[in-house]
C-alpha cells in the first residue's frame, strides 16, 4: 500500500481523526498519529465529529442505564461515564483557568495557569459546574434529555476552533495552545460550523440550532473575557470553552423545557 503523505493542512486525515480521538477521548485508538507541535490544530477540523461520536455513546449509555436505575441515579451515571470517556481533560482546563483569574496582572495569572495544583476557586469551579450539568439534565424529559445529551458534546468541541480564529494566543510561539491556535485554519472552522449545523438541525429543529447558537455564544463571551484578562488565549482556556459552551446547550434546553417550547 501506497504512503499516505503528508497531511494537508486543515485537511480531514485519518491520522488527524486518530490525533483528535486520542486527544479527546480516552479511547486507545490504533494507527498513526500526527506528529509535532501544532498536530493538534491540525487535526481540528475532526473535533466537532468525535463530539458527535461522544454524545453517541452518551445517548446510548443513558438508554442503558435507564433501564437499570432511577432517572435520578441514571443520569448521574451519564454525567460521570461522560467525564470518564473524555478523561477530564477540560475540566482541568476550567479549574486551572478559574485559578488563574485571581492573579493581579496577565503575567501572574498566567504564571498561576501553568501551576498544576488546584486552588480553592478551581475546586470552587468545578463543583458549580458539575452541579450545574448534573440538574440541568436531570430537570429535562428522558427524550428531551437524549438530544441534549447528543448535542452539547459536538458544541462543545467546536468552541475551541472558533476562539482560535477569533482571538490571539497570550503566549505567542509558546505552548500547546498557541501552536493549536495557529495550526486551526478557516477550513476547519468552516467544517465545524456546518457539522454542529447540521447536527442541531436534525438533533431537533429549531431548537437545536438556538441551543447550539447559545452554547456557541457563551463560549466566546468567555474567550473575549479571557483575552482582556489574559491578554490572549490559553490552551487552558481553550479547554474552559469546552466545558462552558456544553453547559450553555445544557441550559438552553432546560430553558426551553421549563418555557414548554420543546
Amino acid at each position: 500500500m501506497g504512503s499516505l503523505g503528508p497531511p494537508r493542512p486543515g485537511g480531514l486525515t485519518i491520522r488527524g481523526l486518530v490525533t483528535a480521538l486520542r486527544f479527546l477521548t480516552i479511547v486507545p485508538v490504533p494507527g498513526p498519529a500526527l506528529e509535532g507541535p501544532e498536530a493538534l490544530g491540525r487535526s481540528a477540523g475532526w473535533f466537532p465529529l468525535v463530539g458527535l461520536a461522544v454524545g453517541g455513546v452518551l445517548w446510548l449509555a443513558h438508554r442503558l442505564f435507564s433501564l437499570a436505575f432511577p432517572s435520578l441515579l441514571a443520569t448521574l451515571l451519564v454525567l460521570v461515564a461522560w467525564k470518564l470517556l473524555t478523561g477530564g481533560i477540560h475540566l482541568d482546563g476550567l479549574a486551572d483557568t478559574l485559578d488563574g483569574l485571581t492573579g493581579r496582572d496577565p503575567q501572574e495569572r498566567l504564571a498561576i495557569m501553568g501551576d498544576s495544583r488546584i486552588g480553592v476557586f478551581g475546586a470552587l469551579g468545578l463543583i458549580v459546574a458539575l452541579l450545574i450539568g448534573f440538574v440541568a439534565l436531570a430537570e429535562l424529559p428522558g427524550t428531551v434529555r437524549e438530544r441534549a445529551l447528543l448535542l452539547a458534546p459536538v458544541v462543545g468541541r467546536d468552541a475551541p476552533l472558533f476562539l482560535a480564529r477569533a482571538f490571539q494566543p497570550a503566549t505567542a510561539g509558546r505552548g500547546s495552545g498557541s501552536a493549536f491556535m495557529k495550526a486551526v485554519t478557516l477550513r476547519s472552522v468552516s467544517i465545524g460550523a456546518l457539522v454542529v449545523g447540521v447536527a442541531a438541525a436534525l438533533i431537533l429543529w429549531p431548537w437545536g440550532l438556538l441551543a447550539a447558537g447559545i452554547g456557541i455564544g457563551v463560549a466566546w463571551a468567555l474567550g473575549r473575557f479571557l483575552s482582556r484578562r489574559l491578554g490572549g488565549l490559553t490552551g487552558d482556556g481553550l479547554g474552559a470553552a469546552v466545558e462552558v459552551g456544553e453547559m450553555g446547550v445544557l441550559l438552553a434546553f432546560a430553558a426551553f423545557s421549563f418555557l414548554r417550547w420543546v
